[in-house]
């Protein structure tokens, strides 16, 4: 359940990354859906911690720098995202495609780290963006490293939403995919969550934790290439694996 006070000021900050503009008072409040006094009493409170700053008297507000350095200095010092962010760039020059790094969070994969293809045509992702478990591959290589006991309780918050129809449908598909990925090395997500995009993945264990990484681009190609990319995955789980040892 969301915070009601943590949701609008996330949704502040939110709404000035997609207007890119200062933004009076008034529209603000329009935009983020709440009263113009409550969204007053927010601006007047990130003003006076140093967050937001008046462009001029009645010309709207807008983020001071303040926001960027926290998070500069946040991300400087990740273990997890400082670790493994070579291993990443790597991947992503030796296949082609967009990397992703996640982990599950309650019933979902949150991205932790994103590494960008350069081709014209590629999956674009921001960190911190949420995905199903049962229709994602990170989601599905995680699940396949836990316990019975562990998939049964994960299982029973899932919904198995259907989002294409070569979405997994339940926890006894989603045991099977992960019992013959776990043989074959690999997990993939062959246009579940959407048609047109699919994806290959490993789940790694680092600081007793697991995540995932995922090579994840257009149908077609991934389909062409998930040996290929399932190959080098197992080469990087293989590193990571000696590195925690």
């Amino acid at each position: 359940m969301d915070v009601k006070l943590v949701a609008r000021t996330l949704d502040l900050f939110e709404r000035f990354a997609t207007e890119q503009r200062p933004l009076p008072l008034t529209e603000l409040a329009r935009l983020m859906d709440v009263p113009v006094s409550s969204c007053l009493a927010l601006a007047r409170t990130l003003v006076s911690r140093g967050y937001l700053y008046e462009v001029k008297k009645r010309g709207g507000y807008y983020p001071t720098r303040r926001l960027l350095q926290l998070a500069q200095a946040i991300d400087a010092v990740d273990p997890v995202v400082e670790m493994l962010h070579a291993r990443l760039v790597a991947l992503r020059d030796a296949t082609g495609e967009t990397i992703v790094l996640g982990k599950i969070h309650d019933t979902a994969v949150v991205y932790l780290d994103v590494v960008e293809s350069f081709k014209a045509i590629r999956y674009i992702v921001k960190p911190g963006e949420l995905r199903p478990v049962h229709a994602n591959s990170i989601g599905k290589a995680i699940f396949g490293e836990l316990a019975p006991e562990q998939q049964q309780a994960l299982a029973a918050k899932l919904g198995f939403e259907r989002m294409t129809d070569r979405t997994t449908a339940d926890l006894a598909a989603l045991v099977t995919q992960a019992e013959a990925a776990k043989k074959r090395g690999w997990h993939v997500n062959l246009g579940e969550s959407a048609p047109e995009l699919s994806a290959v993945a490993i789940a790694v264990s680092v600081g007793g934790d697991l995540y995932g990484i995922s090579v994840v681009g257009p149908t077609e190609r991934i389909e062409k290439q998930q040996d290929a990319h399932g190959a080098k995955l197992v080469r990087v789980k293989q590193e990571i694996d000696a590195q925690e040892k």
